[in-house]
């Protein structure tokens, strides 16, 4: 039979990252792990806030068992082994020597050195047998490198006068009293480093709060490691948990640790939303980068994932970045959103400064400079303006030639590590900031909405941005910039339409239909 032929698949194609020197070509014999993500049964139906039931998804929404079994055969024909496939989640992970993934694919493999590690990458685009190439949405895990930045700061030094609680923060923003997230759960994404037990149960005990239940969830063999090699995570880490856990001390929390790579980063999420175990109605993610960081198909695969948080009822709050408009260590002179933040499918959470003891004094835009950090926000590349936004007045982007896109954040909060967070991490207190902390907020509060709602929230951006203007949701920044983009009056891209307004939120959105 003549060979079927190939179809690149579209967005595969890798950058190297600046810097990175080759070492080697993987030897043919040498193991590697990937995952294929699958084309959906049937389309979603427009995403407006509607929940479908979990059952039913899997059923219509998830991939076809037809898909399923032609990749399958086409895998082992390449001499590549089937370790796992859920056909809920699309997924299907496949392992086994690299010169068959090169046969399979159409990609050489090789190593590389770089400031971020040893990595395997390919420059060329992956392609596919013309049979099987609709079925694929996504093949991840022939590159290795380093995907994502934690976006948290630690406080400068000298030490500014303010640090504030998240208990604190939360009677700010005036977060119900009455609700203890009972009866829910929230899932954290993490790329690495740990939490210790013993230092929760000291930071839980020193609030008066009760230790929240705390789940660490393996994926892809990432496991809770604070001893680690990538223990200096364990700031982003324990910061999320003691944030999400001081606002809702009574609902659960499942951690997610997954491998820093765009493979990693799409398992850990997905296996989150998807958790029959745990069911968080909220997932936060304090991890991104630079939409001009990602390849194409995994901004697409990731969001697709964010679609399904979004049809199953699961609010994901994502953190906007720590580098101001550039969002880039090393600015390149351009404006960038932060992705997963960008996706008009989660709630971009970026950060504010802000002062008070017993009520908001002043609250302006997180802005300390190139060094200090500054809030990310902008305007995407890749995603264009969403429905929800179509009213709120999303200006183009400051890039020469850049049309309006999807607008970046949706809303804030404190997050200034001189007026930032009392922490406790490896054994001792320190005050962190970064929009690291504004996720978990949010996540927490959300699971406070939920518990008052009896069900979740689910997609809020519809139901926010409708509202969010006319019923004072949200308390409006005006003041300050991000290095490249300036506050105002109602939505902009540094602080979204601002700061949570607890109680306002709970009179609209707990109610809304």
């Amino acid at each position: 039979m003549p060979t079927p032929q190939r179809v690149p698949l579209a967005g595969s194609r890798r950058q190297l990252p600046s810097g990175a020197r080759f070492l080697e070509r993987l030897a043919v014999d040498e193991r590697i792990e990937i995952t294929l993500l699958l084309r959906r049964r049937q389309p979603l139906p427009p995403l407006t806030g509607a929940i479908i039931p979990r059952a039913e998804f899997a059923g219509r929404h998830g991939a076809h068992p037809d898909d399923l079994q032609a990749v399958r055969v086409f895998l082992e024909q390449h001499g590549l082994e089937i370790l796992h496939t859920d056909p809920a989640r699309r997924v299907l992970r496949a392992g086994g020597p690299a010169g068959a993934a090169t046969s399979a694919f159409g990609v050489a493999l090789k190593r590389y050195r770089h400031a971020g590690g040893r990595f395997h990458s390919h420059t060329e685009p992956v392609s596919l047998p013309e049979p099987v190439a609709p079925l694929i949405e996504a093949v991840l895990g022939l590159d290795t490198r380093v995907q994502a930045r934690p976006h948290f700061r630690r406080r400068p030094r000298p030490t500014a006068p303010q640090a504030l609680t998240p208990v604190q923060v939360a009677r700010l923003y005036q977060f119900p009293a009455d609700l203890d997230g009972t009866g829910q759960y929230i899932g954290i994404l993490e790329l690495g480093g740990g939490y210790r037990p013993e230092d929760l149960q000291t930071y839980f005990t020193q609030l008066g709060l009760p230790v929240p239940a705390v789940t660490a969830v393996s994926v892809l063999g990432a496991t809770n490691a604070p001893d680690g090699p990538t223990r200096d995570a364990n700031g982003e880490v324990m910061l999320d948990i003691e944030v999400a856990g001081a606002v809702a001390p009574r609902a659960g929390i499942a951690v997610y640790f997954a491998p820093n790579t765009d493979q990693g980063f799409l398992q850990g999420l997905s296996t989150a939303i998807h958790d029959a175990a745990n069911h968080p109605s909220v997932v936060s993610i304090s991890w991104g980068a630079a939409e001009s960081e990602w390849s194409a198909q995994a901004i697409q695969a990731l969001d697709s994932v964010c679609q399904d948080a979004a049809a199953l009822g699961v609010t994901i709050l994502v953190a906007a970045g720590d580098n101001g408009a550039s969002d880039l260590p090393k600015p390149d002179g351009k404006a960038h959103a932060d992705f997963p933040a960008s996706s008009p499918h989660v709630l971009a959470c970026g950060g504010t400064h802000l002062e008070g003891a017993s009520a908001i004094t002043l609250e302006t835009v997180w802005n300390d400079g190139p060094s200090g950090g500054a809030t990310g926000g902008g305007i995407s590349a890749v995603f264009p303006v969403p429905d929800f936004q179509q009213a709120a007045h999303v200006p183009p982007s400051i890039n020469p030639g850049h049309q309006t896109g999807r607008g970046v954040p949706d809303v804030a909060g404190n997050a200034d590590p001189a007026t930032g967070y009392i922490v406790r991490v490896d054994g001792a207190e320190e005050v962190v900031g970064g929009t690291s902390a504004v996720a978990p907020l949010w996540a927490g509060l959300l699971a406070l909405l939920n518990q008052a709602r009896g069900q979740p929230i689910g997609f809020v951006n519809p139901g926010l941005y409708t509202q969010a203007s006319a019923a004072g949701l949200c308390r409006d920044v005006t003041v300050g910039n991000n290095g490249g983009y300036d506050a105002g009056p109602g939505w902009d891209p540094c602080t979204g339409w601002g700061s949570p307004q607890g109680d306002s939120l709970r009179r609209t959105l707990a109610a809304a239909t």
